[in-house]
């Protein structure tokens, strides 16, 4: 296996700034809770986005997570986890809600099927790329698509991600392990590098 897919796990150790606004909006300071999102907004927005293909209700599901965030971070210790972790489960959740609320069971899978000009705005060359990713991705197993987006596109180490899904660490690294086996040799090692690289970025 080519060497680019071997992320090394960064430590479970949160950054002080973090660490430091999550205090602030304990101790009464809800002002603080931007710096949270301003490092996470992004990274919730694309996991809600990859399990929904729609971006409107990308938007109104990550709003009601930082909404939520914001209304528990008191019930937030670090003792027992990060703060990644803790808001992936909160996303991870509502995106559950959403889908009781509107839609049945079987129609959650339909989100990876299609996705419309107008949900994603992005040139000609960009919107090849991103079906042929697309195309890749729903044949996964949702589980295997959220490790893929959470791994190599929000950067969570296997600890992180064993947290967020109830799984453990080792299961995490064996399921990863094998999906990146399974994109090379049904699509071949562009694809694998389209999954990797693709611009996420024009996505929001």
């Amino acid at each position: 296996m080519n060497s680019c897919y071997h992320l090394r796990d960064r430590p479970l150790q949160m950054d002080p700034k973090e660490l430091a606004a999550i205090e602030a909006c304990q101790a009464g300071t809800p002002g603080r809770f931007d710096d949270l999102y301003q490092l996470y907004a992004e990274k919730i927005y694309r996991f809600i986005f990859f399990k929904t293909f729609h971006r409107e209700t990308a938007e109104d599901i990550t709003s009601d997570v930082f909404m939520k965030a914001l209304e528990r971070i008191g019930q937030f210790d670090a003792a027992r986890g990060t703060f990644s972790a803790w808001i992936y489960r909160i996303a991870r959740n509502a995106v559950i809600d959403h889908y009781r609320t509107n839609r049945t069971s079987e129609e959650i899978e339909d989100g990876w099927t299609v996705v419309s000009s107008t949900d994603v705005e992005r040139d000609a060359e960009t919107a090849v790329a991103f079906e042929k990713v697309q195309e890749a991705l729903k044949l996964l197993k949702p589980e295997q698509r959220e490790i893929v987006v959470m791994r190599l596109w929000d950067g969570l180490s296997h600890q992180e991600i064993a947290a967020i899904l109830g799984m453990t660490e080792s299961n995490v690294k064996q399921v990863f392990s094998r999906t990146i086996r399974r994109l090379r040799e049904e699509f071949g090692e562009t694809i694998l590098m389209m999954v990797l690289a693709i611009g996420l970025g024009s996505l929001h």
